[in-house]
């Protein structure tokens, strides 16, 4: 565990002293990413002018979803994009076989080696919209919704990572998937607003199949009191279930990949 830190901090310091070298891209695109977040809430207050309520939320209940979305992009963007870009070019080109003859496991250094560090303005700003938004409604989570909060975003990280991970092993056998990001983030999309906006099929698609609600949906309604017990089991089964099922792909992946060498 300690070895994987130590190398995590080694991988990340490099990536930020490389973005470093360019502080006036670095300052352009973090206003871009506060940009918008701005316009997200801009959109929501617009339609909260014409309505009290979307799917049950209120105007500042949606400002807590707003702000977790912004979140979860920037973990995405930060951590786990250019990651699976690294990963479809190096099998592309067929330097994957120097990651695979590293004296670390492949799985953690094709997941975790790069970072984007001006996306984490994205985790900032958002953390604090959900600070404004509670602020503004006035509720002080408890103890235990601070834990179940933490433990939703535990697994919503998790849940995430599943995800990007299953599309980059795609790479394995398909010669481009880069379009699978893109349409991930079609479905992620849906996530800027509550879960119960949608219906029928959909909403249970996008609480199971592609499990978008516990990504913002759940999480916010553990910070205002809305959370039922029993997503967190449902939550943490899922969690558990991608990411065995994603490390056995993975591990199939590797069996099945066929080196520049070979």
């Amino acid at each position: 565990m300690l070895k994987h830190l130590k190398l995590l901090q080694i991988f990340w310091r490099y990536s930020i002293l490389k973005e470093l070298e360019y502080r006036v891209n670095f300052l352009t695109n973090a206003f871009m990413s506060i940009f918008w977040l701005v316009w997200g809430i801009i959109g929501a207050t617009i339609f909260f002018a014409h309505r009290d309520q979307i799917g049950g939320w209120t105007y500042y209940q949606v400002l807590v979803v707003l702000g977790l979305f912004s979140i979860f992009t920037g973990i995405m963007e930060a951590f786990f994009r250019p990651n699976i870009m690294a990963m479809i070019e190096a099998v592309r080109d067929g330097t994957f076989d120097f990651v695979l003859v590293k004296p670390v496991n492949a799985q953690f250094y094709s997941s975790f080696h790069a970072l984007t560090m001006w996306r984490l303005v994205d985790i900032f700003a958002g953390a604090a919209v959900i600070v404004y938004a509670l602020a503004q409604m006035q509720i002080v989570p408890t103890l235990f919704d601070l834990a179940a909060f933490a433990a939703l975003l535990l697994i919503a990280l998790v849940l995430v990572y599943c995800i990007w991970l299953a599309m980059m092993t795609m790479s394995f056998w398909f010669v481009k998937v880069d379009n699978l990001a893109e349409l991930f983030y079609s479905f992620y999309e849906a996530a800027r607003f509550p879960i119960t906006v949608y219906s029928g099929w959909l909403r249970a698609a996008l609480t199971f199949i592609i499990p978008i609600a516990f990504i913002t949906t759940i999480p916010a309604a553990a910070l205002i009191g809305l959370l039922e017990p029993n997503q967190v089991l449902i939550g943490l089964a899922l969690a558990l279930l991608l990411l065995f099922g994603t490390n056995r792909l993975w591990n199939f992946a590797i069996r099945s990949y066929a080196s520049a060498s070979s």
